[in-house]
């Protein structure tokens, strides 16, 4: 038996943390795809960067430049992390942003279940449907597991919850690499790193900015 699989007593519980891009894709027939419309679209999304956002997301970054190599993944994610969120504000009345909480469904017939650093779903006091999942790691060397994999992973579990062919959306982050990746039916994509400590920040808050409007279109 695999040993992405939780134990030898259940074989068809499948955690996150396990889970690498090989095994995804030969368990459940995944293809990825250099390209997908829906990836190029969100990446390619417009939205406004105010003078105050961008004074404010300097002097982030500064803090990320400093400390990025010696800062553990709490501190990554309360100082950096978090912050970007937060000035991107994912709560709304119909969704919200959550961190850690447990994600679980089946998928063909395999129970999947993990708790996802973050993610955005609708709800406001507890996740209901995911629409994207984020995963992050300390450094930028000798990450404990596959991010791509597990974020990938929870996308696919959002994808079952929501019975849905809606893209789902997810990013995974190592140190100061953030990789966007969308996930539709059996195809997946992920764009090249974009880099926080470069003018790539600007792109990443658009980007994040531009999530938050396609999930207000998704709820509707």
């Amino acid at each position: 038996m695999s040993d992405s699989y939780q134990n030898a007593d259940n074989p068809k519980i499948l955690t996150f943390k396990k889970c690498t891009l090989v095994k995804l894709d030969k368990t459940f027939g995944l293809q990825q795809e250099r390209k997908l419309p829906a990836l190029e679209n969100w990446l390619a999304s417009q939205a406004d960067i105010s003078e105050l956002e961008r004074q404010i997301l300097a002097l982030m970054q500064e803090r990320l430049i400093v400390n990025v190599h010696d800062w553990n993944e709490e501190e990554l994610s309360q100082f950096f992390i978090g912050p970007l969120f937060m000035l991107v504000d994912f709560t709304t009345k119909a969704f919200n942003i959550f961190a850690e909480r447990s994600l679980a469904g089946v998928v063909e017939g395999i129970e999947m279940r993990g708790e996802p650093d973050g993610m955005i779903a609708s709800g406001v006091r507890e996740p209901e449907k995911p629409f994207f999942c984020f995963q992050e790691y300390k450094r930028h060397t000798d990450p404990d597991g596959d991010p791509a994999a597990q974020c990938l992973a929870a996308m696919l579990v959002a994808q079952s919850l929501n019975e849905t062919e809606q893209p789902i959306y997810g990013c995974n982050v190592i140190g100061y690499s953030w990789v966007f990746m969308v996930l539709q039916g059996k195809n997946y994509a992920m764009c090249e790193p974009f880099t926080a400590t470069r003018d790539d920040i600007f792109d990443i808050f658009r980007i994040l900015k531009a999530l938050k409007q396609i999930i207000v279109e998704l709820i509707g």
